[in-house]
């Protein structure tokens, strides 16, 4: 016997239907933390919408490099993506004070920073028009200068050597001013390009050593923390122009979610790979004086333009309170 479904269930289940959204999220490779916080991020989208919004991911570069997810953001191929902040200054010039040097005092100021609204989310929006917004920031901690041959012990060092660095303008005038090569490519390349000789280094932070296995061709670690960039997660604004009111702030309650609980595990898996690093791989690790680091620098906050100069403005003073 065929049973009939009343027309009043057989709407709201036709409706219920209509609304579910699957968001395709697109990442690189990333350290351990990041990854769970991306996780944590899904189950509670997932968990403030009953499932009627779920992510799809599509994890280590499966998709290509962080500026092509961008660009399938943007497209419309994926709906998030979650990248470095020094590959957005190309997007964005507001972001190319994130790659700035010594911007930031250190860790507590940086997240005082980036949880104040007031600064952050005229970033976030800075690429409205061009088809993806900011969501929330994770911490990818300090970045640091590592080689294959010769320890950065100071700056002198640096004199002639090739390294890597990200996509970013400002990331490659800093390199230029210490004297060193700046060689822009992805991440998936480093490995190989420090193997053949291609680069003598690159600079990142610990998880590249042990995530990334550049350990294995790179011995030396310089503790110089020349910058704290933050990884940005992004979505395009078309998504969001299609999810419901109540859904768009169950992502952005999530989002934001995701990254206090970032905090929560990040310190400790920075400490455990660097122990990592050394015990495993033999990487020997320096501190070099940041003072001729610093000093290096300085002309490229007198280049910087008013807009930007404003901003780090703001982000100087939330480091004075």
């Amino acid at each position: 016997m065929t049973r009939l479904i009343p027309m009043t269930t057989m709407a709201l289940i036709l409706g219920t239907a209509a609304q579910a959204e699957t968001l395709r999220f697109g990442y690189a490779q990333n350290a351990t933390p990041t990854v769970e916080a991306m996780q944590t991020f899904a189950d509670l989208v997932s968990e403030k919408t009953d499932g009627a919004v779920t992510v799809q991911f599509f994890p280590d570069g499966q998709l290509g490099g962080e500026r092509e997810m961008v660009e399938m953001v943007q497209g419309g191929a994926l709906d998030m993506t979650k990248v470095s902040g020094g590959l957005l200054e190309s997007f964005a010039p507001v972001y190319g004070v994130f790659p700035m040097p010594y911007l930031f005092d250190d860790q507590d100021h940086f997240y005082r920073v980036m949880d104040d609204a007031a600064i952050m989310d005229p970033i976030y929006q800075s690429t409205a028009d061009l088809g993806f917004v900011g969501l929330t920031y994770y911490n990818s901690g300090a970045r640091n200068f590592y080689t294959s041959r010769v320890p950065v012990q100071s700056v002198e060092d640096l004199a002639g050597l090739k390294i890597r660095v990200l996509q970013s303008p400002t990331a490659i005038r800093m390199t230029e001013l210490l004297g060193a090569t700046p060689v822009a490519m992805g991440q998936a390349e480093v490995y190989t390009s420090l193997q053949q000789g291609v680069l003598d280094g690159a600079e990142n932070n610990e998880f590249a050593l042990t995530i990334a296995r550049h350990a294995e061709v790179a011995k030396h670690y310089s503790y110089d923390g020349h910058t704290r960039i933050p990884d940005i997660l992004l979505i395009g604004t078309a998504t969001m122009d299609r999810l419901s009111d109540e859904h768009r702030t169950a992502v952005a309650e999530a989002a934001a979610e995701s990254t206090a609980f970032h905090k929560t595990v990040w310190d400790a898996a920075v400490e455990a790979a660097a122990t990592e690093a050394a015990e495993q791989f033999d990487v020997q690790f320096y501190e070099p004086d940041l003072a001729p680091f610093r000093e290096a620098v300085a002309p490229m906050y007198d280049e910087l333009d008013a807009t930007n100069a404003a901003v780090v403005e703001q982000i100087r003073a939330a480091g004075e309170a």
